[in-house]
């Protein structure tokens, strides 16, 4: 078994991280054509009784993407001690998924959605919660059929049925309302019985706790609402290995794997608990995503050694791992052909 490596800092040169300051979105320019990488990786000082609950909302981040780019921090209480203050990363840098950069894409590896506006060079980028195991979330493609304010729930009966056996009974109709886990705003998916919407909680934002619809904030939905018309496309992706370049450098994004169980999306586990041969499975699965890139797989060089120890890391944060073979070379890497 392998251990995980240290602080994601360990991976990052100080001109990649900057000190954050407040954020009301993560809204960036689209990189010119070719390139792929938006925002910069941000370290912030925590202070005591926060948690990464309430840093993640603050700046637009989930839960399981705050746990990852801060390996050895505690995610209930990173500050022990009032007076004190620790380090944490905000992962606020992302490799744009792949495919068409066009209406939402939804990439469950990362908990995370990006639209991409019609009539603007810019994409937004908001952390979901998804569908846990039994309840998968869907990969495929839709669109938004119906967009609806203050939302009443009526309760599937299967989702009845579970919170009844849990001894949790619920009521036929929830009404619009804090209470309500739609919270203040809903987009109907044109999957039938999936849906993009608020919550009454904002602890599942970034994990699998859903029923399978798609979970934000409510801040991110209700700025939503305010810019994504109805019939917009949606594209919902599994990808845990996102490559990408940017100035000539190569950089690779690497997220917690989700296999299916059950017709569900499942974790499969962390690096850390991992034997070798899972963590090969990993790096073979990251150079196919290369091969799976046809207009940056005969172009680019990998360091081999940089991408398995990301690999191993797998911080959700990108990485430079390699260079365009246009620019300056530094340095003998092996070519993925």
């Amino acid at each position: 078994m392998l251990s995980r490596l240290p602080a994601v800092t360990r991976y990052l040169s100080v001109a990649a991280l900057c000190v954050a300051g407040p954020v009301s979105a993560l809204e960036f320019a689209l990189p010119p054509p070719g390139e792929d990488v938006v925002g910069q990786v941000q370290v912030i000082k925590a202070q005591y009784e926060d948690s990464f609950a309430d840093l993640g909302e603050k700046y637009e981040l989930g839960y399981s993407e705050m746990i990852a780019a801060n390996p050895g921090v505690d995610a209930w209480l990173p500050v022990k001690r009032k007076g004190e203050e620790t380090d944490v990363v905000l992962p606020t840098q992302f490799v744009l998924p792949p495919g068409k950069r066009e209406g939402i894409v939804i990439n469950l590896a990362e908990y995370r959605l990006y639209y991409f506006p019609k009539d603007r060079d810019v994409v937004y980028t908001f952390p979901l919660g998804i569908g846990r195991e039994g309840w998968g979330s869907p990969v495929g493609t839709t669109r938004i059929t119906a967009k609806t304010p203050n939302p009443t729930w009526t309760p599937p009966a299967s989702i009845k049925a579970e919170h009844a056996k849990n001894g949790d009974p619920l009521p036929n109709v929830v009404p619009a309302g804090p209470d309500n886990p739609l919270g203040p705003f809903k987009f109907t998916l044109g999957m039938p019985g999936y849906l993009i919407h608020g919550s009454n909680a904002k602890f599942g934002i970034g994990t699998g706790t859903s029923h399978g619809c798609f979970r934000m904030f409510n801040k991110n939905v209700l700025q939503m609402a305010s810019m994504v018309p109805v019939g917009t496309p949606v594209r919902i992706i599994n990808e845990p290995y996102k490559i990408g370049v940017s100035g000539g450098k190569v950089y690779l994004e690497l997220h917690q794997p989700l296999n299916v169980s059950d017709g569900s999306l499942v974790a499969v586990g962390a690096p850390s608990a991992a034997s070798i041969e899972e963590l090969n499975e990993r790096y073979n699965a990251v150079m196919n995503a290369v091969l799976k890139r046809p207009d940056l797989k005969e172009t680019i060089q990998i360091d081999r050694d940089k991408a398995w120890e990301v690999v191993r890391a797998e911080t959700g944060v990108p990485t430079e791992v390699g260079f365009d073979i246009s620019a300056p070379v530094g340095q003998s890497l092996d070519y993925i052909p």
